[in-house]
């Protein structure tokens, strides 16, 4: 089913009508985290299986599940292998198994995770379960491995087309990107997101934006869930219009109006693509899908995505420096927590950023280690000055006594060493605010009496394997081949698409899925193309008369033309490059063009 297409009905309502406990299987911690917020909201018991949670914690919650407390339990692929979680899991009255994100199952599927292949081994536990299975984005091929790996019997596919009768695809290249989304966003009226590669973009692109008088806010990764939730709730209510983000951001929110999806980068994979632009339109209104791009992009798709995809000798190097990085020895770390800052980490051992991410990545889906993408500020404080000391100065400075009484009496060993310290812990014991303690914390770095570091941090991982170094990656080595081969297949799919401009847009992206017997949209840029040219043939002279008297009085850009003239740029373009070939005009080595 589409993005928007109402997936989670298809079991939440089933679940709801039947006895016992749905339990969903997920890869997407965000998204399990907004599932079980609405249900707790609609007053029905779900909770999550999160990372990190202690044994005997988890050995509580699971035991509640088993006497009935709660009616859906979401947990990831990763965390149903283990054993207590199966042991469990076997007492449970279970109605439904689900898979959402069912493609992850598949090697030829967008994200494919080896953890999911796994899940066949909850049948020895139910082997009469009810399971379905969901995806917004899977090929035939696709289909073909969910239906094999998760053994279904008398399996009944239900496939609903990913046609979307009010969404209009645009793709076009051109140059200056800014300069056409500013036009574009003030031309279509709405609630709108575009999608960026990274953090830096974000923000450059919305305060471009915002200098173009349109209201816009950038959301990634580094910032905390304070500034996360504010920015999110003001772009709900509509007091942000645009929202420019990673694509990460959209999963899980509920904003049917939404009238403008923009890639300003291209997508590593058309399955990413029709998610993200999916998200337009769902109150059925009309809506946009853009795709701008020039060549550059194209060149930086190749690198990025084929490039800097990592081979077996970069998985088995960045993981080795991963394990160094947090002293874990050998045998050991399963369990355990880190945040770090990724760019300092890829500093400290010379690493190329996006291939070590990607190996993060790729770590990640092979049940290796959990990552996320969060922002944290960390502490690090030593006293400067002895204890005796400290006294005379508490005495003197009465204002600093609740906060140095807790460093002094709360953390052993800060007079001889740097201490990590968790802010929220001291706010918790001082009674002070997080902004007061910093201020009071920079207040004694500056008055020489410690000294302080503080971290940024915005990511951690959470390793599910104990450190065994080359035992631990050899086993993925055809894996990491097999990724290759699939994201190669993938690159190359987007590039077909954005080269395809003979083929109705709509078209060729159901094509991709596997859907056949299509006819044009009539609405992509392909489509309105193909009409205007065939009616707008009789004013194409009219049209070239006028772009000459233009150029006979100076040189003119293709943008300084088009403001003095009504017709859509499409056709003037076309006229112009026209008239270049048939040598009426020529182009100056500043990009003007003049009559030759």
């Amino acid at each position: 089913m589409p993005t928007g297409g109402g997936k989670s009905i298809c079991f939440q309502v089933p679940a709801m009508l039947t006895k016992g406990i749905c339990i969903v299987i997920s890869p997407l911690l965000a998204l399990m985290q907004d599932q079980v917020n609405n249900l707790m909201q609609r007053g029905i018991p779900a909770l999550m299986l999160q990372s990190g949670i202690s044994y005997s914690d988890l050995d509580k919650i699971l035991d509640n599940c088993i006497y009935g407390k709660y009616k859906f339990l979401y947990l990831s692929p990763e965390r149903l292998q283990q054993e207590l979680v199966q042991a469990r899991l076997k007492l449970m009255n279970v109605n439904y198994l689900v898979v959402d994100e069912a493609h992850c199952i598949s090697e030829w599927g967008n994200d494919f995770r080896p953890a999911y292949q796994n899940i066949i081994s909850f049948k020895n536990l139910h082997p009469n379960v009810k399971t379905i299975a969901l995806t917004a984005t899977a090929t035939d091929r696709v289909v073909s491995d969910m239906v094999k790996y998760l053994d279904i019997p008398n399996t009944k596919v239900f496939k609903q087309s990913f046609k979307r009768d009010n969404l209009h695809l645009i793709s076009e290249n051109f140059e200056d990107k800014n300069y056409k989304i500013v036009q574009f966003l003030n031309k279509n009226a709405g609630s709108s997101i575009v999608y960026v590669r990274n953090r830096s973009a974000t923000e450059e692109l919305s305060n471009f934006l915002k200098s173009n008088n349109i209201s816009a806010s950038p959301f990634h990764g580094g910032l905390n869930n304070v500034q996360k939730n504010k920015l999110l709730q003001d772009w709900l209510a509509e007091k942000t219009r645009v929202m420019v983000a990673t694509n990460a951001f959209g999963m899980g929110i509920d904003k049917a109006n939404v009238r403008n999806v923009i890639h300003y980068h291209l997508p590593e994979s058309l399955e990413s693509f029709f998610q993200e632009a999916g998200r337009a339109g769902r109150d059925d209104k009309a809506a946009n899908a853009y795709l701008i791009f020039n060549n550059s992009d194209i060149l930086r798709l190749k690198k990025q995505f084929l490039e800097t995809l990592p081979t077996v000798e970069d998985v088995k190097l960045v993981y080795k420096k991963l394990n160094a990085y947090f002293s874990i020895p050998f045998g050991e770390g399963k369990e355990e927590l880190h945040n770090f800052n990724f760019l300092e980490f890829c500093k400290n051992y010379q690493l190329h950023s996006v291939k070590t991410f990607q190996v993060l990545q790729l770590l990640d889906r092979a049940s290796i280690l959990t990552l996320k993408k969060e922002y944290k500020q960390h502490i690090e404080i030593q006293f400067k000055i002895n204890a005796k000391q400290v006294d005379y100065f508490e005495s003197a400075n009465p204002k600093y006594f609740q906060l140095l009484q807790v460093l002094t009496r709360s953390f052993s060993g800060i007079f001889d060493q740097f201490l990590a310290l968790d802010l929220k812990e001291l706010q918790y014991k001082t009674g002070h605010s997080l902004s007061e303690i910093k201020i009071q914390l920079n207040e004694l770095k500056n008055q020489e009496i410690l000294n302080l570091n503080v971290i940024d941090q915005d990511t951690s991982v959470y390793f599910l394997e104990p450190r065994e170094d080359d035992v631990t990656i050899n086993p993925l080595i055809p894996y990491i081949r097999q990724q290759f081969q699939n994201k190669e297949s993938k690159v190359n799919a987007v590039l077909n698409y954005i080269e395809n401009n003979t083929d109705c847009k709509m078209v060729q992206l159901l094509s991709y899925f596997g859907e056949v017997n299509l006819k044009d949209c009539k609405k992509c840029s392909v489509c309105i193309s193909k009409n205007k040219k065939t009616s707008n043939l009789s004013n194409k002279r009219k049209i070239a008369l006028e772009i000459l008297k233009i150029l006979t009085y100076k040189p003119a850009t293709s943008r300084e033309i088009l403001q003095q003239l009504k017709y859509e740029e499409i056709i003037v373009l076309d006229i112009l490059q026209q008239l270049l070939d048939i040598d009426k005009v020529e182009l100056t080595s500043d990009k003007k063009f003049k009559i030759k």
